[in-house]
């Protein structure tokens, strides 16, 4: 799932469909609104945010609605966390040894 969500952030238009919709929901048009691409390239962005399910579309009347899906945000949270937390502990592990080695042990 992560290949595909970093796959989608991947690419400078997608990133701030992310990020506007991260500040809510939005059309279609409002989403291809700062962008110099077509209403289908725009589309096809959104296709791929859907497959790699960071975001939900839905009609309503002949408009279609953008969300993002705060659970796929989640997995990409939850991994970063644990790849921090991993970084931590390494550098707080090389902090140790060089302050033993200082320290003359």
């Amino acid at each position: 799932m992560l290949t595909r969500t970093f796959g989608a952030l991947a690419d400078p238009t997608r990133l701030a469909i992310v990020g506007r919709l991260s500040r809510g929901e939005a059309t279609m048009g409002e989403l291809a609104s700062p962008h110099r691409v077509t209403p289908p390239a725009i589309t096809k962005h959104v296709r791929v945010l859907v497959d790699a399910g960071l975001v939900r579309r839905r009609r309503v009347g002949r408009t279609v609605v953008c969300t993002l899906r705060p659970e796929a945000v989640s997995e990409v949270e939850q991994w970063l966390g644990d790849l921090t937390a991993y970084w931590n502990s390494t550098v707080d592990r090389l902090e140790e040894l060089l302050r033993e080695d200082e320290d003359g042990h």
